[in-house]
């Protein structure tokens, strides 16, 4: 079917709401007022989210359970020697995976850096969001020093292979779009310049919308999709987040 701006705008409008952070990953951001806090909790939560929700999210719970909610300082007082993430084992990852990003994180803001700092690094480099992802992904990868599994890199896929970067482009927009359930807090881009976080979801959504016609889901279909979206609203094109959701909800 095609589909009117105002279906999707309605869309929009009945799915963004409070209610939808409840039973979605972005409620772990909400639990947060540290800023800190925030964006680790986003970064976690985003590489977690893939497969059945109810088997990340309880696998989450736990992980945050152990973080008592404070991330950032979970994080800071973290060391090698820790077993408090190593019975966590997710499809392909394992703890030791989960122990090898929490380190690196460590050492990014023991070094007077962020995340933010980190992909706002990528972002002045490229001022396109593969390459920004592309600086994020070689940081991690080059700081590998624990057996990690293939887990590792499922959770931080690299942009290079064209994939869609679902979750890294969900967490974008998490932090620089701001809306009740979006935090908004990242400056250096704008909401305008993010890309549709795609996955198979989205993407058959997309197509019986008449929104995408590539048949791969990679990084092509990405910004197909989003420039698609982009002429619905220059400003804030990955708001259709939300349509496709409710779309898929209401289907």
């Amino acid at each position: 079917m095609k589909c009117s701006v105002q279906y999707l705008d309605k869309l929009v409008e009945t799915y963004e709401t409070p209610e939808f952070v409840k039973d979605d990953p972005v409620q772990y951001m909400h639990r947060c007022k540290d800023k800190r806090d925030i964006e680790i909790a986003a970064f976690i939560a985003a590489m977690f989210a893939y497969g059945k929700r109810e088997a990340f999210i309880a696998k989450l719970n736990i992980l945050f359970e152990r973080m008592q909610n404070r991330p950032y300082e979970f994080v800071m007082n973290f060391d090698e020697s820790s077993t408090s993430v190593d019975d966590i084992d997710y499809r392909f990852s394992r703890g030791i995976d989960i122990k090898q990003i929490l380190l690196i994180l460590k050492e990014l803001y023991k070094s007077g850096n962020s995340l933010e700092s980190l992909f706002a690094d990528g972002w002045q480099r490229h001022r396109e969001v593969a390459g920004m992802l592309q600086v994020v992904i070689d940081y991690f990868y080059a700081r590998v020093t624990l057996p990690v599994t293939k887990g590792f890199y499922h959770l931080l896929p690299d942009p290079s292979k064209k994939s869609a970067c679902k979750r890294l482009n969900m967490f974008l927009r998490w932090m620089v779009r701001k809306s009740c359930v979006d935090f908004g807090i990242w400056k250096f881009m704008k909401p305008s310049d993010l890309l549709i976080p795609l996955d198979v979801h989205v993407a058959r959504i997309s197509r019986e919308l008449g929104l995408l016609k590539r048949k791969q889901n990679d990084y092509a279909a990405v910004k197909e999709l989003s420039a698609k979206l982009k002429e619905l609203d220059a400003n804030d094109p990955v708001k259709y987040d939300f349509a496709m959701f409710g779309y898929g909800v209401n289907n």
